[in-house]
């Protein structure tokens, strides 16, 4: 999956040299953006700096801070509820902020939950806001915000202001350590002795030490063995990969929902998930070829059971010459045959009479009116009640007929037995 880590440029403090800046909202916001891009997510691929309507566009994209613009505080999370935590966050930390909490961006870390120790990340929510917004009105969506160094793991980086494309520093500027602990955050410029009172006394073999090209020669001076080195493209790419996501609270992603299920699109389209697709693809195949191949079976299997029943129809009656509907012609055919015999059938007069007076229900009287047509008997059975009528539709119904009761009526046939099941 591919990733483009945008890097929002420190803000100015006093003794910095500026980057080209440009008014957006109030706030100062880059012209051109600096940017890594991974087309895996692993290695850089592209780097460089263009507006934000021109970035390369990937799966994802990050918004990653510099160090000196996120501190990192531990405190005892409040217990309160999703809507009102930010707010409890501001009053618990508010002898510790120097800036009016309004102002200012809260984030909890992954790990952070109510009631319990916790880092909290904090940053200037304005400038924050402002980035996003103009990322996104260029067309860029920033899934996530995240910080360059973050407590945990022991991470130790050596670095100068010259490795962030399109900044420079002076001749005399000393590097900066940035190192993480579970303890908390440190960024010092390496001047004097104070980086080196900073550093743990024990376990510095236990940090992972790396450092920035222009920041090797200061970083093996100070820790006394070499350190591996590791450029600004492959630090942010880093940082773009982990870290904690600072947008939360009013900075949240909206529609995570719809945004899930692109990211999820977007992530079968990529090179990683080719051998999948391809699967899927043979599956639905062969699923479609395995269909087609049981319905023409089906048919073949249909087709015999028709050609089969017209051979009994033609075997049974000579005299048929055509077969259109075997079973209807067949039954026809029987029934002109046992006419012509002189022998009843099941939906004749007599048969229907015989039947209907076995079922008779105990106590009732005969009949007073009788009609028959078409296969059906009808029979007059005013004052019938519900035991009777009852009594009547199960002794018919073990003779194999139905019965059907209406205004004083009953109808007694085999249409309506059928109806029954």
């Amino acid at each position: 999956m591919s990733l483009l880590a945008i890097q929002l440029p420190p803000r100015d403090r006093l003794g910095s040299r500026a980057i080209p800046f440009s008014v957006a909202a109030g706030l100062r916001m880059p012209a051109e953006w600096s940017f890594v891009f991974s087309a895996d997510g692993r290695a850089a691929t592209q780097t460089g700096q263009a507006a934000a309507a021109l970035l390369p566009k990937a799966d994802q994209t990050v918004l990653v801070l510099g160090e000196a613009d996120v501190s990192w505080h531990r405190i005892d999370v409040p217990r309160a509820p999703a809507a009102r935590l930010r707010a409890a966050l501001a009053g618990v930390m508010e002898e510790a902020l120097l800036d009016d909490d309004d102002a200012l961006h809260f984030a909890l870390a992954a790990d952070a939950a109510p009631g319990r120790p916790g880092w909290v990340a904090v940053t200037d929510g304005r400038r924050l806001r402002a980035a996003l917004a103009a990322l996104e009105a260029a067309g860029r969506t920033v899934e996530r915000a995240v910080p360059s160094i973050w407590p945990g793991a022991a991470r130790g980086h050596f670095h100068t202001g010259g490795d962030v494309e399109g900044a420079t520093i002076a001749e005399d500027d000393h590097p900066w350590l940035s190192l993480a602990q579970g303890d908390g955050v440190l960024s010092v410029r390496l001047a004097g002795g104070l980086a080196r009172t900073l550093l743990p006394a024990e376990g510095t073999a236990d940090i992972r030490w790396t450092a920035s090209p222009a920041a090797a020669q200061a970083a093996e001076s100070l820790l006394g063995a070499p350190v591996p080195l590791m450029n600004e493209p492959e630090r942010v790419l880093e940082a773009a990969s982990g870290g904690v996501n600072l947008r939360q609270f009013d900075l949240a992603s909206r529609h995570r929902g719809t945004r899930a299920l692109s990211d999820g699109l977007r992530r079968i389209f990529t090179a990683e998930w080719r051998p999948v697709r391809y699967g899927l693809v043979a599956l639905l195949a062969l699923q479609l070829v395995g269909l087609n191949a049981y319905a023409w079976q089906q048919r073949q299997t249909l087709e015999a059971k028709r050609v089969a029943m017209a051979d009994l129809l033609k075997t049974a009656h000579p005299g048929v010459r055509t077969v259109l509907d075997a079973p209807l012609q067949m039954q026809r055919e029987t029934d002109r045959l046992r006419a012509a015999a002189g022998r009843a059938g099941a939906a004749d007069l007599e048969t229907l009479l015989s039947a209907a007076a076995a079922a008779w229900p105990d106590g009732i009287g005969p009949t007073q009116t009788l009609r028959f047509e078409a296969g059906s008997l009808t029979l007059a059975a005013a004052g019938w009640g519900e035991p009777q009528v009852q009594q009547f539709r199960e002794r018919i119904r073990g003779a194999g007929y139905g019965a059907e009761f209406a205004e004083g009526r009953v109808v007694v046939s085999r249409t309506a037995a059928r109806g029954a099941l």
